[in-house]
């Protein structure tokens, strides 16, 4: 089989944030061949390189997002009115209110692929996207009357900056992968994530009816609605609608989708997923670095906290550090290790913050006049000879604490669990659905609660041991590659199994076989019902015989 894996961000660029469960994927299915077709996220990812590929790896063909150059196509009078005509009908699918039971309901996805026929017609899309004629199209949507009341609203740079991220967010159109070599020779399109991802995987539908696969780990339109908080109502209204009309059309063209938790496929769901083409596939996680560990618990301090992740403010290290100052006064033997670096400027700046409030918090304990003390609170990054690996992080202390108000699907809890340390956790994300009942759950931004977990479990060794065990016995059982590669294995096949083969064949010269495709295949409808269907006049009357003489008579003699 061959798979065109479709990604953003990520595989097979080194510093890509999806890239190691892709890299894992690819080379845990080597029965198949992987076509990569990958969006960058910057400059500086590209300069960095990609990954070592796998043999099974055999094209891979990138794109930039983050820039495109002009493409010197000029258009004629007819493809100028046509590029009026398809974005015009986009804008105003953005401008009004959608509605299922409407007749208009698919303008959106009619007016995306005639955007995408005439980017594959002409050469490309990205000049025409940047004219004024965009501008004043998007313009006429928006007053239109039957606009929403954010776009009627809508005011010149309001709508310079939506047709700039239309034009962004559109570049995949204008991209030459779309031939019978290209996405057009795969047998399925796996795209690893929404968005943009997923766009080029619903034009390799459309031209080619190549299925598509849609794995999301974390909800783009999510992403979105969390992002451009200090863009006017207008600019946000428009940028929604196109993000959720885009999700909507690849959720219904899409043969599967496979959210990576609960948190996810209840996101999906709200934005028009059908619930038949779900299947929650949870990320694959590699055991083996933390099977010492897990197996042994002799190495675990039994007063020691430890955190481990990037530093970010999502993470909120301020409520666990103002819940550790009422664990100390309970326990005051405990020590609370901080152990990441930070993510980011804003990182950086939040761990500064961080690293003054545990000064304030915890002065220096003397335990005389003539010496110095040591703050209970140590910030540590992995590698350096104490913590080597991550595993070594998770082994020195007994307990294991998540303090996030934001959380997708938590890989630091399930390397905690895969170690054997009971937790202690927010209630946010996906976190629930991970440990399960093998660690204690306390409401976010609640450091009261979360100081009354902790003690009870520093104070309590056995029940750390046997939520331990469990946590581990959970994470091997759920969470490892194997399951996560067997699992898309089998929706590879189920989804080509359900796929007619309609490819070109060829014979050792180049030429095409005849009758290698039955004429059958390419009449619409499903000949193997067996419900009879109404048979041609043509096809009823009884057959004349040719060979037939004429009669004679004996006037004709």
């Amino acid at each position: 089989m061959r798979i065109g894996l479709l990604t953003e961000g990520g595989y097979p660029y080194v510093s890509g944030g999806a890239g190691l469960w892709c890299d894992r994927l690819v080379r845990g299915l080597d029965r198949h061949e992987f076509d990569v077709y990958a969006f960058s996220r910057g400059e500086a990812q590209e300069d960095e390189g990609w990954v070592p590929l796998p043999p099974q790896v055999g094209r891979v063909r990138t794109a930039p997002l983050w820039t495109a150059g002009d493409d010197g196509v000029v258009y004629g009078r007819r493809a100028r009115r046509r590029f009026t005509e398809h974005y015009g009908e986009l804008a105003a699918a953005l401008c009004t209110a959608a509605d299922p039971a409407a007749p208009e309901a698919d303008r959106f996805a009619t007016a995306l692929y005639g955007l995408a026929e005439l980017a594959r017609d002409e050469g490309g899309l990205v000049a025409a996207l940047r004219s004024e004629t965009a501008v004043r199209a998007l313009e006429r949507a928006c007053r239109a009357p039957r606009a929403l009341r954010a776009a009627r609203e809508a005011r010149v740079p309001d709508l310079l900056a939506v047709a700039a991220h239309l034009e962004q967010a559109l570049r995949p159109l204008s991209l030459d992968w779309y031939e019978e070599d290209g996405l057009g020779a795969v047998d399925l399109c796996h795209a690893t994530a929404g968005g943009a991802a997923a766009l080029p995987g619903l034009l390799a539908h459309h031209f080619f009816g190549i299925p598509l696969l849609v794995t999301e780990y974390g909800v783009r339109l999510r992403t979105h609605y969390l992002t451009r908080p200090d863009s006017s109502p207008a600019v946000r209204a428009l940028l929604a609608a196109f993000h959720g009309r885009l999700a909507a059309e690849t959720y219904r063209r899409a043969a599967f989708i496979t959210p990576g938790n609960a948190h996810a496929r209840r996101w999906q769901e709200r934005c028009g997923a059908d619930r038949a083409k779900l299947r929650t596939v949870h990320p694959g996680m590699d055991a083996a670095p933390f099977d010492e560990v897990g197996e042994s618990q002799e190495d675990a301090d039994p007063h020691t906290l430890v955190w481990v992740g990037r530093v970010e403010p999502a993470k909120d290290l301020v409520s666990l550090l103002h819940a550790f100052a009422e664990i100390r006064k309970e326990e005051p033997g405990t020590r609370l290790r901080i152990i990441g670096g930070p993510s980011g400027a804003e990182g950086a700046d939040y761990l500064g913050h961080c690293r003054a409030l545990a000064a304030q918090l915890f002065p220096d304990e003397a335990e005389g006049p003539h010496s110095v003390g040591a703050n209970p609170v140590s910030f540590e990054e992995i590698g350096g000879p104490d913590l080597p690996t991550v595993a070594d992080a998770y082994a020195s202390g007994a307990v294991t604490v998540l303090s996030s108000v934001v959380e997708g699907f938590p890989v630091g809890l399930v390397e905690a669990m895969l170690c054997g340390r009971a937790t202690v956790s927010t209630d946010v994300g996906a976190v629930v659905e991970a440990i399960g009942g093998t660690g204690l759950v306390v409401p976010p931004r609640n450091p009261r609660a979360l100081a009354e977990a902790c003690v009870s479990l520093l104070r309590d060794p056995a029940r750390r041991a046997r939520l331990g065990a469990a946590a581990r016995a959970r994470a091997l059982e759920l969470f490892t590659v194997e399951q996560n590669v067997a699992a898309f294995h089998g929706l590879y096949l189920e989804t080509v199994a359900r796929t007619p083969v309609r490819r070109l064949r060829l014979n050792d010269s180049g030429d095409p076989l005849p009758f290698a495709t039955p004429a059958e295949a390419r009449v619409p409808g499903h000949w193997t019902d067996r419900t009879p269907r109404a048979v041609p006049v043509w096809a009823a009357d009884p057959p004349v015989g040719a060979a037939t003489p004429a009669p004679t008579t004996e006037a004709a003699r």
